[in-house]
């Protein structure tokens, strides 16, 4: 079965106020098994533009990642990081030859 990632792409406006949506993310990523594989690297963009943090995040499934998004407990996450940082976020099925 194909993984599940979320592919975010954010500018932070307020440091302080996002960490506190880090540390509120943490339950509901580790209740469906998230696992991060970026998180905030240095990019070199070489085509297009981008903000200034990248994440991408695994998960078990693409149905896990969408639960997750979904889930009351990243909801309430996701009201704190809206209010401090705009971007992106897809959900996307991972390649599974």
């Amino acid at each position: 079965m194909p993984k599940g990632y979320w592919i975010a792409n954010v500018e932070v406006h307020d440091a302080a106020v996002y960490d506190k949506y880090r540390a509120a993310n943490a339950k509901p990523f580790a209740d469906f098994g998230a696992k991060f594989l970026v998180r905030g690297a240095t990019a070199d963009v070489r085509e297009g533009s981008s903000r200034s943090r990248i994440v991408v995040i695994e998960f078990p499934s693409l149905a896990d990642a969408v639960a997750c998004y979904e889930s009351d407990g990243y909801q309430a996450a996701k009201d704190i990081r809206a209010k401090v940082s705009d971007g992106t976020l897809v959900i996307i099925e991972g390649y599974d030859p």
